[in-house]
């Protein structure tokens, strides 16, 4: 069956409202992990032992995306309270990074609270105090969609978007979980290897990393590599229709340098993906070196992946070694040592992983794209494995435990 005709409703299941996270656990390591492999039964453990699950020889693949304090909240003269959620840069900017890192002014599309309540004209303004830094913020919105506004922010000091954010801006929570942002929030949603400001939500799967456990995964012979994709609002999109057919896939940016490409064809074991953002990433790459493969002369931006090409357009059929080489001699052709590009690939039943050989994630929102992924992974296997985790007292979502999901 196509992914297309995949009715949304199969992939339902009850989650009460008790058995999602509200915070996470003291330990990050300390979160429980169910073991799936196809045949064998399922089982669990803790994060704190997953080297003793991971095959040895593994690439790990890691989303160091780093989540931005995307909430702004500003306080009209009259009192009332406008918050303003930044979802991702203008398209006049070429890629995420570039527009954190403007000075003075920048535009950023946005989602608005009480926007019913800001006048047309007006000007927001917001005086930001702390951690040796003072400076006036204003906000001006310059465009209107259907489901965003273009904001121009500015600010009366010398730095950054970047830090503009962090001295002004709070953590973003996901919506499901139904409190206000602490301090904590800054440290704990948030990996320990994030390293490039972009994300509204955090790449979950590796918020459960130590450097206790990786300690333990070097010591066993496990490689680890670093890619990122900036993951947007989109994730938490609802599937709304049907049938996937008509559910428009989010588009999210992503970013490799040819150090990984080359990581990843000199090694000799399998890749496992920590994350669905990661797992999505490594797919992609494997399509764009098929799309170079079929046209050597493809511009950058038609390496972009759209949501269903993948499965509607013929490609040539090459190993995953030959995809990576392809792409990473395309790199050096073209001067690049770190490629900016795009991914709406939508992974459902149906589709075949082509590079990675395993998942490592949390457990996920009834009827979201998520839980296609790993339905992809697992087939039908998802509804016991996912039977397992409510009978066990799991905790679910962005703060809960999560699974290592084999895919052969």
């Amino acid at each position: 069956m196509h992914p297309k005709e995949l009715s949304i409703n199969a992939f339902f299941y009850e989650l009460p409202e008790d058995r999602i996270a509200k915070f996470p656990l003291a330990e990050r390591d300390g979160s429980r992990l169910l073991v799936y492999k196809k045949g064998r039964p399922l089982h669990h453990d803790t994060y704190r032992n997953i080297a003793g699950y991971v095959p040895d020889n593994t690439l790990l693949l890691f989303n160091n995306t780093r989540v931005i304090a995307a909430r702004i909240l500003f306080t009209k003269p009259t009192g009332g309270q406008i918050e303003i959620f930044c979802l991702e840069p203008h398209s006049s900017y070429p890629d995420v990074t570039s527009a954190m890192l403007q000075k003075n002014t920048v535009k950023w599309n946005c989602l608005v609270g009480g926007a019913g309540k800001w006048k047309h004209g007006t000007i927001l303004e917001k005086e930001v105090t702390g951690n040796d830094t003072r400076f006036m913020l204003k906000a001006a919105i310059f465009e209107r969609s259907e489901n965003a506004f273009g904001i121009t922010f500015s600010w009366d000091a010398d730095i950054s978007f970047s830090e503009v954010l962090s001295a002004a801006g709070l953590i973003p929570l996901p919506p499901y979980i139904k409190r206000k942002a602490e301090e904590s929030d800054a440290e704990r949603y948030q990996t320990i290897y994030a390293a490039w400001d972009g994300s509204v939500a955090a790449p979950t799967a590796g918020l459960h990393f130590t450097e206790d456990v990786f300690r333990s995964l070097a010591g066993k012979g496990v490689s680890t590599g670093f890619l990122t994709l900036h993951v947007g609002a989109g994730t938490f999109k609802p599937v709304k229709s049907e049938r996937m057919s008509g559910h428009s896939m989010h588009t999210e940016h992503i970013e490799i340098t040819l150090p990984l490409l080359e990581q990843m064809m000199s090694h000799e074991g399998d890749f496992f993906c920590v994350g669905t953002t990661s797992l999505r990433t490594v797919e992609s790459l494997y399509w764009m070196g098929a799309k170079i493969i079929g046209h050597p002369a493809i511009t950058p931006e038609e390496l972009a992946i759209s949501q269903w090409e993948v499965y509607d357009n013929v490609f040539p059929e090459i190993t995953a070694r030959e995809a990576l080489n392809a792409l990473a001699t395309w790199m050096k052709k073209q001067q690049l040592n770190v490629l900016l590009s795009q991914t709406q690939i939508l992974i459902a039943p149906g589709y075949t992983l082509r590079v990675a050989k395993g998942l490592i994630t949390n457990f996920h929102q009834p009827g979201s794209t998520l839980l296609l992924l790993v339905a992809a992974l697992t087939g039908d296997h998802w509804k016991s494995i996912y039977d397992y985790a409510l009978n066990n007292d799991f905790r679910f979502l962005s703060y809960g435990d999560g699974c290592i999901l084999f895919a052969d």
